[in-house]
């Protein structure tokens, strides 16, 4: 690729609701910019930027992909961004590589809760926007209401730079507002014609340039000035104050087209270029300076010392872990030695590329403002800062969101638990929003996600990556028994066969441990040595050993308490192991005696909706045997506090986002064990016993 300055570079994020068509728009951009010679379809699986195996079987995104191209010696940076909810973790990469985020809205379906969501990153992350309001030749698409919908959701900051000729079907160009340029596409030679503004839509031309200079005006004094003497602005003024107030955020420009048709792509490709801020533009990006220890705002500059943030990492089986990076000041080269300050480690930089989907194409220098690759950093991860030495800084890192469901992962083949934790941990540098844990109680690997589909890409990762076939299914809830009475008992060993005997014989009473602590609490109250000091501990060990295992589901034992206060001994047969089957026999007496009972865990869960949504949620959580505790305000959302017992909620994740079309959110701790309701108990048990069975087989 040739070289480029800083200052003609735009990095744009395509973001929205899924289905909105930004693979489309992605694939309909690079193709009019001529960066690809055939246009990619979804649905025949050659997209350039939707590549992985995956991406092609379920025909959604599911990774943040960069493709370049070129317009008018401006070099674009298409970041795709998954729309789908469960990767919203590839939503805070993309938008850590971008200057200005897109938002795609069906012309048919308008807001939907896709939009909003992105809206609020992108604001959360204070980037500019703008919006592009897609599918205009489709039947019942109407930009004047979407246009009316977004003003009315988002506010007088929305206007629109672009207007469409013709509706539905026949929606054939687009209007350029700023500069009153009538393009209709010309579908033979599938390019976009110069042509007069239709007569019946000059008046409205006129308005949405009215409200364009408005909100110009608004964002500078001295044009404000110039507007309330002059009562309008030139064009020039008009485009950079776009930009400007583009750049802060104060305007979102909103622009029109049919992705797939390739309608109004020419036109959307100048905007980009004449409206949108180039990295130089940008708001500064926050940053701590190591040396002076103080946090300090860096814009994107070519001449400053060289320093770039890692977005993204992809692992590849065969190529290794490739590092997404974009260059925030100063350039990098091949082969030259860079601080990663996050590790305090030098790293050197190989072979450096662009990426285009899935394509390396390489490159010997990277400047501020663009986005590069470089595979096999030793020490370097998603989040890290790479920087010149002689001015460490660390970027701001991503804070990604915390996984909300979880499964058990099990292997088809015993043989491949190795290959299991092998792929994972790969996988686990890729995607920042899983985590991995080991249930050592009942030997499970445990993945956790934010969401089914997730979890399922992951198993089917792991067979197309690591060539290791998983299963997924429900962990196994970690129940527990305790007593609730009292029990006074005798445990006896006694046996003779010949030689040396075996001989051990303890009372112990056993009651519920009250103190708040979960661990065994035993008590040595033997007098006059009726069991020898020697064998006590055998008592004690003999006991904790037995706590693994409860007598009604087999479940460990907490809360109880062993009071060794009798026994006998014989001065040749016993031994520590007698004294140690004598406990187990008393334990498993005694807590029979003792009215055994099941607990199980309880989570505390804070669920934050829209308000519309609390009486489906507050039934829900009643039906799932909780407790609301409270609900307060949070931002323009509830929040319910609820305590609930984990067996109801491993599928939460999926049960609130179909109650809620996605709008809701949730996080939950552990929080302690509770009783098992009566009607619970035989369920339970006999799962329990259905389990062992199973496992013996």
């Amino acid at each position: 690729m040739k070289n480029y300055t800083t200052k003609n570079l735009r990095n744009m994020g395509i973001i929205g609701h899924s289905g909105s068509g930004k693979t489309t728009l992605t694939e309909a951009i690079l193709y009019y910019a001529k960066a690809t010679d055939r246009f990619g379809k979804i649905e025949e699986g050659n997209t350039i930027s939707d590549y992985d195996a995956e991406e092609r079987k379920r025909k959604i995104s599911i990774s943040t992909s960069i493709s370049p191209c070129e317009w008018k010696n401006v070099k674009i940076n298409l970041v795709d961004i998954p729309g789908y909810f469960d990767f919203v973790g590839e939503t805070f990469q993309g938008l850590r590589a971008t200057d200005i985020a897109m938002i795609v809205v069906s012309g048919i379906s308008g807001i939907q809760v896709g939009t909003e969501k992105a809206w609020h990153y992108v604001n959360e992350y204070k980037l500019p926007k703008a919006l592009y309001v897609n599918k205009l030749d489709r039947e019942n698409s109407d930009f004047d209401k979407i246009l009316q919908s977004l003003k009315e959701k988002f506010g007088m900051s929305v206007v629109p730079v672009q207007y469409p000729i013709g509706s539905e079907n026949n929606f054939k160009g687009v209007i350029n507002v700023i500069s009153r340029k009538a393009r209709i596409f010309d579908e033979k030679n599938q390019r976009m014609i110069e042509s007069e503004i239709p007569d019946e839509l000059i008046d409205k031309i006129d308005q949405c340039k009215n409200m364009i200079i408005e909100a110009v005006a608004e964002t500078d004094e001295s044009l404000l000035d110039k507007y309330f003497s002059e009562g309008t602005l030139n064009d020039e003024e008009i485009y950079n104050g776009l930009i400007s107030g583009c750049a802060k955020g104060e305007i979102t420009p909103v622009m029109c087209g049919s992705a797939l048709n390739g309608i109004g792509i020419e036109t959307l490709l100048e905007d980009i270029v004449e409206c949108f801020p180039s990295p130089e533009d940008s708001e500064p990006i926050k940053a701590k300076d190591l040396k002076e220890g103080a946090d300090i705002d860096i814009k994107v500059n070519e001449s400053l010392p060289f320093s770039a943030f890692v977005f993204k990492t992809i692992a590849d089986p065969f190529v290794g872990k490739l590092s997404l990076f974009k260059v925030m000041t100063g350039k990098v080269k091949s082969d030259s030695i860079v601080y990663n300050a996050n590790k305090d480690k030098s790293e050197k930089v190989g072979t450096m590329y662009f990426l285009k989907g899935k394509q390396q194409i390489p490159t010997n220098e990277i400047i501020a403002g663009d986005i590069g690759a470089v595979s096999k950093l030793q020490y370097t991860a998603t989040g890290d800062t790479l920087c010149d030495n002689s001015k460490p800084i660390i970027f701001e890192n991503i804070e990604f969101p915390k996984p909300i469901m979880s499964m058990a992962m099990l292997p088809k083949s015993k043989n491949d638990e190795d290959k299991i934790s092998n792929g994972l941990n790969k996988l686990l540098e890729e995607d920042p929003t899983f985590n991995v844990s080991r249930d050592l109680e009942n030997a499970e690997t445990i993945v956790s996600g934010m969401g089914e589909t997730h979890l399922d890409i992951i198993a089917c990762k792991l067979k197309s990556k690591f060539g290791v076939d998983v299963m997924l299914q429900t962990p196994k809830v970690p129940y527990r028994e305790t007593i609730k009475k009292i029990a006074d008992v005798q445990g006896k060993h006694k046996k003779q066969s010949g030689g040396h005997g075996q001989y051990g014989d303890v009372k112990i009473k056993f009651e519920p441990r009250n103190d708040g602590e979960d661990g065994l609490q035993f008590v040595d109250q033997v007098v006059g040595g009726v069991v020898p000091r020697q064998y006590i501990p055998a008592v004690e060990k003999g006991l904790k050993d037995c706590i693994s295992h409860g007598v009604l589901a087999g479940y460990p034992v907490i809360r109880l308490k062993a009071t060794l206060h009798d026994g006998s001994y014989h001065p040749v047969d016993s031994s520590e192991m007698a004294f140690k089957v004598a406990a187990s026999i008393a334990y498993k007496k005694g807590l029979v005696e003792a009215q055994p009972v099941l607990l199980e865990p309880i989570m505390y869960v804070e669920i934050v909706v829209p308000e519309y949504y609390m009486g489906d949620i507050i039934g829900d959580i009643n039906k799932k045997r909780g407790r609301v505790l409270g609900m307060e305000p949070c931002s323009d959302n509830q929040k319910i506090i609820a305590e609930v017992p984990q067996s109801e909620m491993f599928k939460y994740a999926t049960d609130l986002k179909s109650m809620t079309q996605a709008r809701g959110s949730f996080n939950m701790k552990f929080d302690r064990y509770e009783e098992v309701p009566a009607t619970e108990v035989n369920k339970i048990i006999e799962e329990s016993k259905r389990l062992k069975v199973k496992e013996e087989v």
